[in-house]
């Protein structure tokens, strides 16, 4: 049971209960994703039978679904060599050949991405229990920078499409918090099993609204999501990582009567948990209500930006 009048009480009891600190070593910068070991990629490369694939990502474009907060815009792409160019010999290049080139300006998780170990403090204390000013400033992520993860993410993917089993036509509304009962009810009906170093996508069908209603506060807004109340749950089952269709992960509004995303801070800074959000999970959802398959090879991984504490991601699903 959740007392709403007292987050700070309940997220520290939660961060000491569920705290992965010194598990991995007090140099750690991968948290959960020590638990994605070589079995567990073999395990999920066994899933590839038919050869289907799916991107799991939103399109990078001007269409994007942020408004501005936290200073968040939408890709701006911009060409720097053209078609025009090249006819016009602009390019000064022999031999009649001619090119384009491009550049794109946008913050890292403006749309589908990874929330890097760098992203969120707990009371001044990053992931390890390192002190939060020491690990990010002005010239980044200075330890659990995301590049460190890029050659890890890939291994078992697991749906868990909440939407369809718990919801109505496909989704739940907003402010709905998902709970543990509510996931294992859902990996029951699916048929299938989440464990250690498993990367768990949860669709709640709030993508799928949003593009036939128009984006509205779908960045920042209230959102279907876990509750607060999942964090044993994540913590128990060893999970690597976890992503939803969502902005913000958790349930929006949250569940207490005055705090901001209290499940990012008890599971990124003391989990150590690799979270997704705005992935694309319909095509796939689709798929597996079709073959009755929700299970499957997922490679994901960040763009190697030194110091970055988020990146862009194309998911693909591989069944």
């Amino acid at each position: 049971m959740i007392d709403r009048t007292d987050p700070e009480g309940a997220i520290a009891e939660a961060a000491k209960a569920y705290s992965n600190w010194g598990r991995w070593g007090e140099d750690d910068v991968l948290g959960t994703l020590n638990l994605l070991d070589e079995a567990k990629r073999r395990e999920g490369a066994a899933l590839v039978r038919r050869g289907v694939s799916f991107s799991l990502s939103q399109r990078f474009d001007m269409d994007g679904p942020q408004k501005g907060w936290r200073r968040r815009t939408n890709p701006v792409h911009t060409m720097l060599d053209t078609g025009t160019d090249a006819a016009l010999g602009n390019q000064g290049f022999p031999h009649g050949i001619g090119g384009a080139d491009d550049v794109i300006a946008m913050p890292l998780q403006c749309s589908t991405q990874w929330d890097g170990l760098g992203h969120i403090f707990d009371h001044g204390k990053a992931w390890n229990g390192r002190d939060a000013e020491k690990v990010v400033t002005s010239d980044g992520d200075l330890v659990t920078g995301i590049e460190h993860m890029a050659p890890h993410v890939a291994g078992r993917g697991v749906l868990l499409d909440v939407g369809q089993v718990i919801g109505t036509d496909g989704e739940l509304p907003d402010g709905f918090a998902i709970t543990e009962e509510h996931v294992t009810a859902t990996a029951e009906v699916h048929g299938v099993r989440v464990g250690r170093g498993d990367i768990v996508l949860v669709r709640t069908g709030q993508l799928a609204r949003a593009r036939r209603e128009g984006w509205g506060d779908y960045a920042g807004g209230p959102a279907p999501g876990l509750s607060f109340t999942t964090a044993g749950w994540l913590h128990r089952t060893e999970i690597a990582a976890i992503a939803t269709d969502t902005w913000g992960f958790e349930v929006r509004p949250n569940e207490f009567d005055h705090a901001f995303q209290p499940l990012h801070q008890v599971v990124i800074p003391n989990m150590g948990l690799l979270i997704g959000e705005m992935w694309d999970l319909d095509a796939l959802a689709a798929d597996c209500a079709a073959d009755g398959v929700y299970e499957f090879w997922l490679t994901a991984a960040p763009l190697p930006i030194t110091g970055a504490v988020g990146s862009p991601v194309n998911p693909l699903a591989v069944k």
